[in-house]
């Protein structure tokens, strides 16, 4: 039996996501990687960025050099406001799908972007076309669409724990707290020169407390759910490691809501979803377990309150909280494993 094979090509190929996105793809049984791109470092190896990445694969090349009528799958892991641009020039191509990685098409108003990315979107037109995806929440809708708007990793790891409990009505939705800490590939290759603090990597910096560009994606995702207004702080810090993301959401629960309803609900709602693991109660946790995997931990720990919980949640940024949940929605799309090259 022949094993079907799609053709993608990876745009932004040398980031920090785009080469967890071809180290992980360059195993998929079900994948031949026609092309990485990127802007600099034309001809070059990819090897030459990163030697985790055994197979032979094509040398870096720019996006005119795709015969794009083969294309299946066009993965766009690329600073914000140039996905929409290349969208807009491919979207004639009818065979291609899209799984971008960047905020482009993330926000359902143009307005609201523009408000918090500060550029004019210049394909309202598509965005119709996309859908806002985290795999465990979306599974069942991704194939009705072209474009696949992978989440922030900021949003995947308080989304996972958080939503199950506001539809369950368990919580106080005008008093939920949100700390999150993440390594410093969170923010690019250029990460230097958006933390210009004293000392990076022996200390940790809070930033954009409660201004943060994925707060936009929070406020329309929570908006969705009609379960009142939910009103919630979050505050982002960095930490001088490479990879790796906690987010540590403290709640109040409900009247007459016990820790273990909490705790019960969230083992339900992520029954069948592989890549989601709620820990035993009360058990702390870390990144330890999940970096270098697509796998998200959440832990519910009762609070010095009797009406106070915290929900920790630990993901990789660059793996659940990018590459590998744009692999894992292209899975879901083409009807492969849906854990196919991913651990």
């Amino acid at each position: 039996m022949t094993i079907k094979k799609i053709n993608i090509v990876i745009a932004g190929a040398t980031g920090f996501v785009g080469l967890d996105l071809v180290k992980i793809l360059s195993k998929h049984p079900n994948v031949n990687i026609t092309n990485l791109c990127a802007t600099k470092n034309l001809g070059k190896n990819i090897q030459f960025f990163d030697k985790r990445i055994k197979k032979k694969l094509p040398k870096i090349t720019n996006l005119k050099k795709v015969n794009w009528p083969k294309i299946d799958v066009l993965f766009l892991s690329l600073p914000n406001g140039k996905a929409q641009k290349i969208i807009k020039k491919l979207i004639k191509y009818k065979k291609i799908k899209f799984i971008d990685l960047s905020a482009d098409f993330r926000i359902k108003k143009p307005n609201i972007y523009k408000a918090w990315y500060g550029i004019n979107h210049s394909a309202k037109n598509l965005i119709k076309d996309s859908i806002y995806s985290i795999s465990e929440f979306s599974r069942d809708s991704l194939k009705k669409y072209r474009i696949i708007s992978n989440p922030g990793c900021y949003p995947t790891s308080i989304q996972l724990a958080l939503i199950p409990l506001i539809k369950k009505n368990l919580i106080n939705k005008k008093n939920i707290i949100i700390d999150s800490k993440s390594g410093y590939s969170g923010a690019g290759k250029n990460f230097k020169t958006k933390f210009k603090h004293k000392n990076f990597f022996s200390s940790i910096q809070a930033y954009k407390t409660n201004m943060h560009r994925h707060m936009s994606e929070l406020d329309q995702e929570f908006n969705k759910i009609k379960k009142g207004k939910i009103k919630y702080s979050f505050n982002p810090h960095i930490l001088p490691f490479f990879r790796g993301l906690l987010s540590s959401i403290h709640l109040e629960l409900k009247k007459n809501i016990k820790i273990k309803t909490v705790h019960n609900a969230l083992k339900k709602f992520h029954k069948k979803n592989k890549f989601i693991k709620i820990i035993n109660m009360n058990k702390p946790l870390g990144t330890g377990n999940v970096v270098n995997t697509n796998f998200c931990e959440i832990s519910v720990c009762q609070g010095r309150d009797k009406n106070r919980i915290v929900v920790f949640s630990a993901i990789d940024n660059l793996i659940k909280g990018a590459s590998g949940q744009a692999v894992q929605n292209m899975n879901l799309i083409f009807n492969f494993k849906e854990s196919a090259s991913l651990k």
